[in-house]
């Protein structure tokens, strides 16, 4: 497996594999008001363009996971192919994007179902959980050094 940065020719495929991964483990705990405030946002060029993306792709270049960023602090995104789950994808993807992280922090607005996956990475919440346009979320903060 390699960690790599997600090339403008891939990003089809990170989209669909990250809208494959929140219709089975996240759209269940959001009304459809949610569901298409993230379709809209994953479909939006801008928003999309203001992203660092970096996936996880396997001996044969299919895409196993993805993580994004904004302004190198603040993940965005993180989804790994249910199939691929518990097998350290998604810790290989934080680790890429915390090394090149010299900020020393992230933040992240946890969806409910991602809440105990980055309390394992270290984050801790900063407020109850939100609801914004229908997403719930939890707002999390880590520092390392």
């Amino acid at each position: 497996m390699v960690i790599k940065r997600i090339l403008n020719e891939e990003m089809k495929l990170a989209i669909d594999l990250v809208w494959k991964v929140f219709l089975e483990y996240e759209a269940p705990d959001y009304t459809e008001e949610g569901i298409q405030e993230f379709r809209k946002a994953i479909d939006d060029t801008a928003w999309i363009e203001a992203r660092d993306f970096y996936g996880a792709f396997d001996e044969n270049n299919r895409i196993l996971g993805v993580i994004a960023t904004k302004d190198i602090t603040h993940i965005a995104l993180f989804f790994v192919d249910g199939k691929y789950h518990k097998q350290g994808i998604g810790r290989k993807l934080y680790d890429k994007i915390k090394s090149l992280n010299d900020k020393g922090f992230f933040t992240v607005n946890s969806s409910p179902y991602a809440h105990d996956v980055y309390k394992h990475l270290g984050f801790v919440d900063t407020n109850t959980e939100q609801c914004v346009n229908g997403l719930k979320f939890y707002p999390m903060k880590t520092y390392f050094g």
